[in-house]
């Protein structure tokens, strides 16, 4: 059960540049592909074109090698999870989740037995208005699961989730991945909510996917500047070749945490400090450039100290400063 889509492309009225201009990606059975992308560029639309819920100007899609790009799409068998769980605030949660049966066979035992997997059993009687965004979250994902779908679509399922919260629901989202057999598309614009449910990671600017893989080869060596200057707690350093021995007519790129304060020569000054608790952001002047480090917090040096900066070569990206391509 391979969904697999070919140049999307979505047009809104009234605004000239295109919402999706030729996404494509596949996504095999078993599979979760993670979308992640700034605002605005064209997440939650891919998804909607996949559902059938917006028009699709031009492309295809197909899912067990079946077109549908014109189905309607209560024939598609493909689920969507918006980021705000659309729940009956007037039925019961037992009762939200028996609407999308396909059968009544069984009604009660399959949806208990959901219900023990997303731990909801005790919201059954409840009714949505009384459940935390993260319970709602969690009943719109098992209902859709009830639908048996052939694919499930999530739509920035994490974005309104509090942190401890969120690191549960990523863990329950790869436990989804491990019982349904089709392939999962997730949105996100955050990269580390994409890095942690991702068999492959794909990034999209613009309406267009830039960058296609493996999650980790993706964030380690991004095929260009874009993609490397929007994945990271803080994006890819991006400076002129020779401030990290590239050559003058790069673009040389290296991720904070592949940078060090050495023992040696100082060679930069510290502009200033970032905490985020265990860890700090060194802001740092070296020929010119700003670099960023992350640093132990306890290690971390004072504005206006000197440091060296020392790093590996091999840790060195280096992208043509005219297409930004990697080279």
């Amino acid at each position: 059960m391979t969904l697999r889509a070919q140049d999307l492309r979505v047009t809104y009225p009234g605004r000239s540049a295109p919402a999706l201009a030729g996404a494509s990606f596949e996504v095999a059975a078993a599979r979760t592909l993670a979308v992640v992308g700034p605002s605005g560029a064209g997440k939650s639309t891919l998804l909607r074109a996949l559902a059938g819920l917006v028009r699709i100007a031009a492309g295809s899609v197909t899912l067990d090698g079946r077109e549908i790009v014109h189905a309607p799409p209560q024939a598609r068998r493909i689920a969507l999870v918006f980021a705000e769980p659309a729940l009956l605030d007037h039925r019961t949660v037992r009762a939200n989740l028996a609407l999308v049966l396909r059968t009544r066979e069984r009604a009660n035992e399959r949806i208990e037995e959901l219900a023990r997997v997303f731990e909801i059993v005790p919201l059954l009687e409840r009714r949505p208005r009384a459940l935390s965004t993260g319970e709602r979250q969690r009943v719109a994902i098992a209902r859709a699961l009830l639908s048996e779908p052939h694919a499930l679509l999530l739509d920035e399922p994490l974005t309104a989730l509090d942190p401890e919260l969120r690191a549960r629901v990523r863990e329950e989202i790869v436990h989804v991945r491990e019982r349904f057999a089709g392939p999962i598309v997730l949105v996100t614009h955050d990269h580390a909510d994409a890095m942690t449910v991702a068999d492959e990671l794909a990034v999209i600017i613009d309406g267009r996917i830039e960058d296609r893989g493996d999650p980790q080869r993706v964030y380690d060596a991004p095929v260009n500047a874009r993609v490397a200057a929007l994945l990271g707690v803080r994006p890819m350093n991006l400076v002129p070749g020779p401030v990290l021995d590239a050559p003058p007519d790069a673009l040389a790129g290296i991720r904070p945490e592949r940078l060090r304060i050495g023992g040696g020569e100082p060679n930069a000054q510290v502009t200033r400090i970032e905490r985020t608790g265990a860890d700090a952001y060194v802001h740092a002047r070296m020929q010119g450039a700003v670099l960023v480090l992350r640093v132990d917090a306890d290690r971390a040096p004072k504005a206006g100290d000197r440091i060296a900066i020392a790093f590996d070569r091999g840790d060195v990206r280096r992208y043509d400063a005219a297409t930004g391509m990697l080279r």
